[in-house]
């Protein structure tokens, strides 16, 4: 499938999107990655970035950060540029930040836990707390809710099965006595 990679991500490496194709864009983010794990305008806003991937890599995430400047039209092509950047750097997850949107690559964490981290991301802020939300809810261990149901339903399976066998032999226990006779009338 082809990836949409908008021109908003010029304004992260300091292009003028309207001379220079995103292509060439997405190349000079890929190599601010390679330096430090961020590709992000330069600012304060963004300066604590470097120390949230640093951080991510002692709990065992390679994490990747591009951030954005403005948001595109949708926020499908954060998905996008995540998953170019996830195929640059294999092995990595890759969180992109747009002062609205977020969007998220990983080989590493399911699609679900990368939603979920993507909802914090969105809601955080500045682009540093963001991505610390993201980690943190990357690295925090859930409850194991698909073993559980499992275990439920199985318990409740077991337990609707020996009602019916209880219920059987209580039938036939029942049905297996006769009544009792009188002997005391013909007396």
């Amino acid at each position: 499938m082809p990836l949409y990679i908008p021109s908003q991500v010029c304004s992260t490496v300091g292009k003028d999107p309207a001379t220079t194709a995103p292509d060439v864009c997405m190349g000079l983010v890929q190599d601010q990655l390679r330096q430090d794990g961020v590709s992000a305008p330069a600012g304060p806003a963004n300066a604590g970035l470097p120390r949230v991937v640093a951080e991510a890599k002692q709990k065992g995430v390679d994490l990747k950060v591009v951030v954005l400047d403005e948001n595109p039209g949708i926020d499908t092509p954060l998905r996008d540029v995540a998953t170019e950047v996830g195929k640059e750097f294999p092995g990595s997850t890759v969180l992109v930040l747009s002062p609205s949107f977020a969007g998220t690559y990983s080989t590493s964490f399911d699609r679900v836990t990368l939603e979920a981290g993507q909802d914090v991301a969105k809601v955080s802020g500045s682009p540093v707390a963001a991505s610390q939300n993201f980690v943190t809810e990357l690295t925090t261990p859930h409850f194991p809710w698909t073993p559980f149901t499992i275990v439920l339903v199985l318990g409740v399976a077991v337990a609707a099965a020996a009602t019916r066998l209880l219920q059987v032999r209580s039938r036939k226990a029942v049905a297996g006595k006769s009544p009792a006779t009188t002997d005391s009338a013909g007396s």
